[in-house]
């Protein structure tokens, strides 16, 4: 019987089964090899995260509304990943891209729904409404098990402190500019503000949304942020415009 048998592979094969140290370092040569495979060619092909026009990073306010989401589990409810099924695109709008959350940390892609996606929530629904729903969801959706969070209304916000996490999104790569980092408060307060000029703001971050959020204009609150974060949610894409088969660099 020749050497390649199964007989002689089997025992073979024993021998490394029978021996642990030999086994672990086949079983890491395994897995570090697999791993090259699947992860180096991401360091080298440029439509790793297709490039999209409009994507920009979050605006100071967005960005501390988010943290909220984040800080409240909202994530744990409500995914952000429209999946490009029929049934999908036909309730909540055109399938998520990878480039709408390439300035997440962590992104809020997910499988769990509890309450609809809110990856294309942005315009659907006023201000008052979020405020409204959030401060008591069964007012506005009946058979709604969310939590109220009517406290977010009387949080206030210091702006003064979001310039730090400007520069931590900054240093995993988010592209936020000097000038972005220096205005983070005003940029706050700006956006916030019915009265404000919103030029600069509008400047360094497109289509941000703007405005009296929480209905009392002369407060910056939680309240505010979050309600700013969920207005610009999917607002970002021109989708009726963006080609897939186009590299839109």
């Amino acid at each position: 019987m020749s050497s390649t048998s199964p007989k002689s592979f089997l025992q073979k094969h024993q021998i490394i089964e029978r021996n642990a140290s030999i086994l672990l370092v086949l079983s890491l040569l395994v897995v570090t090899i697999g791993g090259l495979v699947e992860i180096a060619p991401l360091f080298w092909l440029e439509n790793t995260i297709e490039k999209v026009n409009g994507v920009r990073p979050y605006t100071p306010l967005e960005l501390a509304g988010r943290d909220i989401y984040v800080r409240e589990g909202c994530y744990l409810c409500h995914s952000q990943m429209i999946r490009p099924f029929r049934d999908e695109v036909e309730r909540y709008g055109h399938y998520s891209l990878a480039a709408e959350s390439m300035y997440d940390h962590p992104f809020q892609w997910g499988s769990k729904r509890t309450g609809p996606d809110l990856a294309r929530v942005g315009g659907k629904y006023s201000n008052a409404w979020h405020v409204q729903h959030l401060t008591d969801p069964r007012s506005v959706v009946p058979e709604s098990v969310m939590p109220p969070y009517s406290f977010l209304a009387n949080v206030d916000l210091d702006p003064k402190r979001y310039a730090d996490h400007l520069v931590a999104n900054r240093r995993v790569g988010v592209p936020y500019t000097n000038d972005m980092i220096k205005n983070t408060e005003a940029d706050m307060r700006a956006q916030a503000d019915p009265a404000a000029d919103t030029k600069a703001l509008i400047s360094r971050y497109p289509k941000a949304v703007t405005g009296d959020f929480d209905g009392n204009p002369s407060r910056l609150t939680e309240m505010d942020a979050l309600v700013a974060y969920l207005q610009m949610l999917g607002t970002l894409v021109d989708y009726s415009a963006y080609n897939p088969t186009q590299d839109d660099r």
